[in-house]
């Protein structure tokens, strides 16, 4: 069984926030920690050296034999954008999409240049109604 590189850290969240080198991700990054917190109700913990996550859950893949943890939710602050793990597509995703603003999208990520570009108000939304999908879907309480 292939074992996923990105694993749950002991590695301090406020740390690896300080230390991000571009001054309005970093501001967005602390906006974001509230955000999620608000949101999920959750801590935060490292991902691997990058990825800030909330919640975790275990899977197996149905394509392969890789399964592992990973978390509810969570966002990263990279050199080009902010990552933003939404991870399923829960009912009413796509209209939450076109209210967000600026952003791009993948199957479970949002890229955003800066919080600024987009409704935080409905991302709050989409993170809630993500986290509860989630939960149900992976039966965690």
């Amino acid at each position: 069984m292939a074992e996923l590189k990105t694993q749950k850290t002991k590695a301090s969240v406020a740390k690896f926030v300080a230390a991000v080198d571009h001054d309005q991700r970093k501001a967005d990054a602390k906006e974001l920690l509230k955000i999620f917190k608000d949101a999920t109700g959750l801590k935060p913990a490292m991902w691997g050296e990058s990825i800030i996550g909330y919640g975790q859950y275990h899977y197996q893949s149905e394509r392969s034999t890789q399964e592992g943890d990973w978390p509810l939710t969570g966002f990263s602050p990279r050199k080009t954008n902010l990552s933003i793990y939404i991870m399923s597509g829960f009912k009413g995703k796509e209209k939450m999409l076109e209210k967000l603003g600026k952003h791009k999208h993948s199957v479970s990520c949002l890229h955003v240049n800066k919080l600024s570009d987009i409704d935080v108000n409905v991302l709050k939304k989409m993170i809630v109604q993500s986290v509860k999908e989630m939960k149900k879907s992976y039966g965690v309480k």
